[in-house]
């Protein structure tokens, strides 16, 4: 059995064909599995050429398929999680982390800044008054550190 090149068949005539053998195997095999397995299940196929929709087992077979699939929909809706909510999530978290990874480099900054300061006596002329009381409490909780 030589292996089947999965491409577009041009030539219209091989394609019908194709389309319905491939059809035929299709139908078989979800008749199989509804026997053999006890399930329901369904096959809408659209035939393009023919303008038709065909469907196995029944239309009221299929009806029935298609409310237990909508109303197991509606019931798991709650249950999944869907790309929009996941992909909030996943930003929420990554501000969160950008914002502490903002404070921790600031925090080093400034640890940078009170060493300068304590080895010049002098500070940065670059620093505002905000920037001079959090370099003060800085060294206030080094102090306390090195107390302790």
């Amino acid at each position: 059995m030589k292996k089947v090149k999965l491409s577009y068949i041009s030539n219209v005539t091989a394609r019908k064909a194709t389309f319905k053998k491939r059809k035929k195997g299709i139908l078989k095999k979800v008749k199989e599995l509804t026997i053999l397995c006890g399930i329901q299940a369904c096959v809408i196929v659209f035939i393009p050429f023919k303008s038709e929709v065909e469907v196995w087992s029944n239309p009221e077979g299929v009806r029935q398929v298609i409310k237990k699939y909508q109303d197991a929909s509606v019931i798991n809706q709650t249950k999944n999680v869907n790309q929009e909510s996941f992909i909030m999530q996943r930003i929420t978290k990554a501000r969160e982390q950008l914002k502490k990874l903002r404070q921790e480099n600031r925090e080093k900054e400034l640890t940078i800044d009170m060493f300068k300061y304590m080895k010049e006596k002098n500070l940065p002329d670059n620093l505002n008054v905000e920037e001079v009381k959090e370099i003060n409490e800085l060294i206030e909780k080094n102090s306390k550190d090195i107390e302790k």
